[in-house]
């Protein structure tokens, strides 16, 4: 499956208690780390102009055994709900032959020293861990193994391990792992070349589907500890008045109101930085008080003039249209193949087309909230995060003390999607809580405050243009991708995608066309913009999958032969062929762009959908495949658009190729809620701005999928790819073909071509005509 880099290393930390602060000292404790010297090459030349982590990654993990048996792996990425503590857990379990009763998980606080990279982002840790988790089993498993070969001095070959116990063949004779971790803890590690790995048809809990989730049942029972769960005795409750638009400030504030409130303590201002605000929070005036209720009502009390500032004048309908007549000009070529001019020019006919997305806010169930305490010169951080280490260097700065003085603790995220990544709410928590020093303050956001003051997906135009030849194939394909980028939080003038965005869905398009030409025209961004979940993918996969739908129809063929035709023969492409360097930061060497794969997933999902068979009047079947995060899906989905406009989704077929499946329960959770997620986004989804304010207020107005818009039906293909291939992601690639393949089906039950989002307005149009 994955290949380790040489510098894989294993460590005995038994006797050291490195472990001591997540409360995993084990009479054997094992670490395995390494490092990936060439990967994430574009995201650390960038990092060095602000960008804090970016996608470098050095995992550590850890794995002790104590004296009574118990197994316990630290896991040093976030659990939002994608179930990566049972997953990665599960893979240490089944190289040690450990029994899964046994088995706990701790959740590892921010600390780069122990823990490596804690970035919970990219659909990437499971393929980055895989092996190292494999082989910390295996050689925790083989000391046990050695340890009993010693005490009943009888060779090596002639002791197994089997379900926490490890059994001397010859005699039957037994002992359990924790009769064998104080001696085992005793042992060098096993040189990382004679560990004995299983092969699959040995494993007992990887690529099953009966693992059950090893803290599911605190969740279900109200045990488990999300951010809002952190209590203490004493502790203050605050809530913040930030200013409205991006970039404001406040002018002046009479509080007096405010601090009438019963149970209002203290009105507080923070301040803000300068733009670009990174993960700074945004300023205002925050109320602390003895109750978030009274908190809040504190802040309703505030009479507070701001001053907007520089993105004051920011309004959704005008800047669509300047994005869209960017969109039209010449922009900065960043892929060009063949003579694009002469393909369009000498073209027999030809097709253009401009999509359009708004923002979208990424609106987690849970919204931000964080508590801090700040004694004696250090600071504790509780909170939902994502991303503990960024947060801990930044609560550094902020208050003006060392990086080890900081501590931050990372509780269980009721969903993060991107939105998590940024700590600005728990800087927010760690100012309030120096001017308290010794109590804790909890700073909660409402559901308001988080689509006011979200990281916003970026809004799009996207324009494409063929020219077909008399086959009505495309001899020519130009694409223009206007979008503000991530990396305006980072520094002034960014106006163009970064390489990372273009490289999702964009300068990495596999289809077989001998003339391309892609550019990137200047956009600015007038709000903050930052990562939602599969990010640019999910622009320049609608565009270019319903672009394809379209030179489908106009060519008069079944849009799955169409895309068939338009991958070409299968072969593997370079992807730095195509582009800068970008391949999720993935070697590409290994991560090759495989158009067999990509026909194989369209195939499965067309098949398992019945593509092509007769349909009821008003209904349509859509297809759409998008390669994101080394994985590829096809989506194929059924829809009914009645008379008035009423859509239905009958059903989904999701076609994942991920490469090996470790967790398949998990594996098809993820792409089932991306597929609603994917359909929210389409139909619903739609952050505007008037006068540089969010005009959405709560889910009344910024509307998340419901049960009625789900699919009835949602099956999710697991394909095995051929040969030995390498792990790909998982919780992000299964949201960009979802709104495509909607689209495409629409137009097939209706005739009518969607090309701007989010759905319901057309849906709504069409309601008013039948009317």
């Amino acid at each position: 499956m994955n290949r380790l880099p040489s510098d894989f290393t294993l460590n005995n930390l038994s006797r050291r208690g490195f472990l001591k602060g997540v409360g995993a000292t084990g009479a054997l404790v094992l670490a395995a780390s390494w490092g990936w010297q060439d990967a994430f090459a574009e995201d650390k030349k960038f990092g060095a102009e602000g960008m804090p982590h970016g996608w470098v990654d050095d995992p550590k993990v850890y794995v002790s055994i104590d004296a009574d048996g118990t197994v316990t792996v630290i896991c040093n990425r976030s659990e939002m709900g994608q179930g990566v503590r049972t997953s990665l857990s599960m893979v240490v379990a089944d190289e040690l032959e450990a029994d899964w009763a046994r088995v706990k998980v701790k959740q590892a606080p921010g600390d780069e020293a122990r823990y490596g990279n804690q970035d919970t982002d990219g659909s990437r840790s499971m393929r980055h861990w895989f092996e190292p988790m494999r082989r910390c089993g295996a050689a925790a498993r083989t000391m046990l193994e050695q340890a009993a070969a010693a005490q009943w001095q009888v060779p090596l070959a002639e002791c197994r391990a089997q379900l926490h116990k490890v059994v001397h063949q010859p005699s039957g004779r037994e002992l359990g792992y924790g009769d064998l971790a104080v001696a085992a803890g005793a042992l060098a590690v096993p040189a990382r070349d004679s560990l004995r790995l299983k092969t699959a048809s040995q494993f007992r809990y990887i690529g099953k589907e009966a693992t059950r989730a090893i803290d599911g049942e605190d969740i279900v029972n109200g045990r488990a500890v999300y951010g809002a769960d952190v209590h203490f005795e004493g502790m203050l409750f605050a809530t913040v008045a930030r200013p409205p638009v991006y970039g404001g400030k406040v002018k002046s504030v009479d509080d007096s109101a405010a601090l009438k409130v019963p149970g209002v303590i203290k009105v507080i201002p923070i301040d803000s930085r300068p733009l670009p605000s990174e993960f700074q929070p945004l300023g205002g005036v925050a109320v602390v008080a003895s109750n978030t209720w009274a908190a809040i009502k504190g802040r309703d009390a505030l009479k507070i003039e701001w001053d907007d500032g520089a993105n004051a004048s920011y309004n959704s309908i005008e800047y669509r249209k300047e994005l869209e007549a960017a969109a039209q000009k010449p922009g900065k070529v960043v892929r060009s193949t063949g003579d694009i001019d002469g393909a369009l020019g000498g073209a027999d006919s030809s097709l253009e087309a401009t999509y359009y997305l708004p923002h979208l806010a990424q609106a987690p169930m849970e919204p931000m909230v964080a508590v801090a305490r700040f004694q004696e010169g250090r600071c504790e951080a509780w909170a939902p995060s994502q991303a503990p280490q960024v947060t801990r260097e930044r609560i550094a700065e902020r208050l003006g003390i060392g990086f080890d003085q900081v501590t931050v603790n990372v509780t269980l995220l009721g969903g993060g999607f991107g939105r998590k990544s940024k700590p600005d709410f728990i800087l927010e928590a760690a100012v309030l809580a120096k001017a308290f020093p010794g109590k804790a303050v909890r700073v909660q956001w409402t559901r308001e405050d988080d689509i006011h003051h979200s990281y916003f997906h970026t809004v799009s135009a996207e324009y494409l243009k063929a020219g077909l030849n008399k086959d009505g194939m495309p001899a020519g394909w130009l694409h223009r991708t206007v979008a503000p980028s991530i990396t305006a939080l980072f520094a002034p003038g960014m106006n163009h995608e970064a390489a990372f965005e273009l490289g999702m869905g964009f300068t990495n398009m596999a289809y077989a066309i001998p003339n391309v030409r892609l550019e990137n025209p200047e956009a600015a961004a007038h709000t903050r913009v930052g990562w939602y979940r599969s990010v640019s993918n999910i622009p320049h996969g609608f565009a270019i999958q319903s672009f394809v739908d379209e030179l489908a129809h106009k060519a008069g063929e079944d849009p799955l032969k169409y895309q068939l035709r338009l991958l070409g023969p299968d072969r593997k492409i370079d992807p730095r062929t195509l582009s800068e360097e970008w391949n999720y930061g993935e070697s590409p060497e290994r991560y090759p762009i495989d158009t067999g794969r990509l026909r194989t997933v369209l195939e499965t999902a067309a098949k398992a959908a019945g593509w092509g068979r007769e349909l009821p009047k008003g209904r349509g079947l859509g297809l759409a495949v998008h390669y994101s995060f080394v994985t590829y899906v096809a989506a194929v989905i059924e829809v009914e658009v009645k008379a008035d406009g009423t859509l239905i989704v009958h059903k989904a077929d999701i076609a994942v190729d991920c490469g090996p499946q470790i967790n398949p329960e998990r594996i098809r959770s993820q792409f089932e809620g991306a597929c609603v997620m994917g359909l929210g986004n389409a139909v619903l989804g739609e952050i505007s701005f008037k006068d540089g304010k969010v005009q959405q207020d709560n889910f009344h107005m910024y509307e998340v999928a419901r049960m009625s818009l789900a699919p009835r039906e949602v099956q999710v293909h697991l394909v095995t790819p051929p040969g030995e291939v390498p792990l790909g992601g998982v919780g992000e690639p299964g949201v960009p073909p979802i709104a495509p393949a909607l689209c495409n089906a629409i137009f097939a039950a209706t005739g009518k071509r969607i090309r701007s989002l989010p759905v319901r307005y057309q849906l709504q149009g069409w309601q008013q005509a039948s009317a």
